[in-house]
């Protein structure tokens, strides 16, 4: 935070918002140009268990949500069971 305020006439922004306790979770794989309905999925399944999304990025084959850091490990098994990763 210090660096960015101490830039802010170089870079020109107006506002800079942090918090601490943030963890960002990823979902990343070439299948979701052609399978719809991923991010919904993963949505619903972390809804499901009380986790709350504070936000969201997304690009083609990529999303990305940020989470209170006290869920991170629990959103991964979650997300690794829903989408079969955790079976041999």
């Amino acid at each position: 935070m210090r660096v960015l305020e101490s830039a802010k006439d170089d870079i020109s922004y107006e506002i800079i918002q942090s918090e601490k306790g943030l963890v960002k979770v990823s979902v990343i794989g070439i299948g979701m140009r052609s399978n719809a309905g991923v991010a919904s999925t993963a949505f619903t399944a972390l809804a499901n268990k009380g986790i709350n999304i504070r936000a969201i990025t997304t690009s083609e084959i990529k999303f990305s949500l940020l989470i209170d850091a006290d869920y991170g490990e629990l959103a991964v098994r979650t997300l690794h069971q829903e989408y079969g990763l955790d079976e041999k």
